[in-house]
């Protein structure tokens, strides 16, 4: 993930972004011992929630959450965490592990400390109880915490196994692969689990790729430790045997010398249950968001507004559209679209916003339309500059009526289809939309939704007041794909931020515009390179020019 302070330096933008830059940048891993056990039948399936507060802030926000691990008391979570570590900041953390079932999720303990605290560990680990649940020993939580090298490649391997000793004579294991990175105490981190090849002493697993700073941080000689496990229903997965490599060894040395026996200690550590053997690997230079904008990536930005009558009446002082002429306090829609505008604006090349409402009546026609633009010019709907796109949106208030229903569909496809017509990777369109409440028209929002993620689009929803936003989570499909009638996303291309989050005790201005920039423009650079990448467009070559 690049560094969203470095990206927004380059727009020389006047929002005093330099801020942004961190100390550094550190990766997290998380592992957890004897947790809560809540299942009657097997065990605990632990997922660990990840949040941070800074001191300026009056609450958490969730940074992410780890793989769900089934029945494992003492797991070791693959999903890293990429947070930026400020020297000067007071960053509160809090871990929340939680028993993931198909009923719901039982609580199984919390930690809270501060990120300088995991820091100040550096190259041990940092291990501290779970509490949280009255008159139980809820375990501990293990963190490791390193630096972020800058590393940009990528290492695509396969391996194979001979010969893996059976687990009783009757039956042949189902083995997968589990490698680890070791850390400067000596301990080991989980860096990538294979898929289980099924009743096989022979498996042939499929390629993997992993980022070399995740797989060794960027250390070519660092050790590396593969597990070849026979899998367990139960979680009870049972080593089959190991053995030690180096990125250096697997990359620069033929595939003959890269050929291991598999040991096993704690059974017999002077016999081998079996052999592991590279069947290829290539090292590859890893393309990067900043790669396109230097080489000239066009990037457009779309605002619709939400203009339904849920935002309440617009003369009641409560409502999301009040204007508040005789104090000039903004509401929540010129707050979001003030803030994040600022933002945007350095990155949109032509500084010129399309911006549309959606969900009110229009006149003449008085009818309900669900695209309609704020400037009223149908044939040129486009605002220059923040200040332009208020004004426009404040004239709007006072000429449309409220009415409904919530439907993204329209103005998704209307962007899709602007982008349909730019496929050629050099331009990269981006739909900001703001809106108060449940989505009326969920199908057909997925459906369009799917047939963007095809194309140079990406998709930003700001929430504005107290509605359940829980059905946003599913458009934001960071850990599910998006799937709809048998029809998959191809990439997530949806990126929620409640704005509330971000708002000042008394709600009238953004609390922090350094984390409120960093969450709503946290996923575009990965979405745009993965689009990029899956089409084959590489990054032109930034023109040099003397003066």
């Amino acid at each position: 993930m690049p560094n969203l302070g470095a990206v927004a330096a380059t727009g020389g933008n006047n929002l005093g972004i330099d801020s942004i830059f961190p100390t550094t940048q550190v990766e997290i891993s998380i592992s957890c011992r004897d947790l809560l056990d809540c299942d009657i039948l097997s065990k605990s399936d632990p997922q660990v929630v990840v949040y941070m507060k800074d001191s300026f802030g009056d609450q958490y926000y969730e940074v992410g959450k780890t793989e769900v691990i089934y029945d494992n008391l003492n797991p070791n979570f693959i999903k890293k965490f990429i947070v930026n570590y400020n020297f000067e900041v007071v960053q509160q953390m809090k871990f929340e592990v939680w028993d993931i079932d198909m009923s719901g999720r039982d609580f199984l303990g919390h930690c809270e400390t501060t990120l300088a605290d995991i820091v100040a560990n550096k190259g041990r680990q940092f291990k501290r109880s779970l509490t949280g649940v009255s008159g139980k020993n809820c375990g501990d939580i293990i963190i490791v915490v390193e630096e972020l090298s800058s590393c940009k490649q990528i290492v695509y391997f396969q391996f194979k196994a001979l010969q893996l000793k059976k687990p009783v004579w009757f039956l042949k294991p189902d083995p997968f692969l589990m490698l680890w990175r070791s850390n400067e105490d000596g301990s080991y981190s989980v860096v990538h689990k294979t898929e289980t090849c099924k009743a096989t002493q022979y498996p042939m697993w499929q390629m993997t790729k992993i980022q070399v700073r995740t797989f060794c941080n960027g250390d070519f000689d660092r050790s590396v430790r593969v597990d070849c496990l026979d899998y367990r229903h139960n979680g009870n997965h049972k080593l089959i045997g190991s053995c030690y490599t180096t990125l250096n060894k697997l990359v620069n040395e033929p595939l003959d010398k890269n050929k291991y026996e598999l040991s096993n200690p704690m059974r017999n550590p002077i016999k081998t249950y079996g052999k592991l053997e590279l069947v290829q690997v290539n090292l590859k230079e890893e393309t990067s968001f900043l790669d396109y904008i230097r080489g000239g990536l066009e990037m457009h930005f779309a605002v619709a507004i939400d203009f339904t009558a849920s935002n309440g009446d617009v003369s009641d002082p409560k409502s999301h559209h009040f204007i508040d002429l005789y104090t000039g306090r903004q509401n929540a829609y010129e707050i979001a679209l003030r803030a994040v505008g600022e933002i945007i604006q350095h990155y949109d090349t032509q500084g010129m916003f399309p911006g549309f409402g959606f969900g009110a009546k229009v006149p003449p026609s008085n009818r309900v339309s669900h695209q309609f633009p704020l400037n009223g010019n149908q044939q040129h709907p486009y605002c220059k500059g923040v200040d332009e796109l208020i004004a426009c949106y404040r004239q709007s208030v006072n000429a449309v009526t409220l009415s409904g229903p919530t439907n993204f569909a329209p103005v998704i496809n209307s962007t899709a289809a602007i982008a349909k017509e730019h496929q050629n990777g050099t331009r990269y369109f981006i739909l900001l939309i703001i809106t108060d409440g449940i989505i009326c028209d969920m199908q057909q929002t997925k459906h369009a939704i799917i047939i963007a993620s095809h194309l140079p689009m990406s998709i930003i929803i700001v929430g504005v007041g107290n509605a359940d936003f829980s059905a946003m989570d599913e458009l934001d499909s960071d850990d599910v794909i998006l799937n709809v009638d048998g029809h998959n996303a191809a990439r997530d291309i949806v990126q929620f931020v409640p704005i509330n989050r971000y708002l000042s005790r008394d709600g009238s201005s953004i609390r922090s515009q350094v984390e409120l920039a960093r969450e709503v423009l946290y996923e575009v650079p990965d979405q745009i390179v993965s689009y990029m990448v899956s089409k084959g467009f590489k990054p032109k070559k930034a023109s040099m020019t003397s003066n």
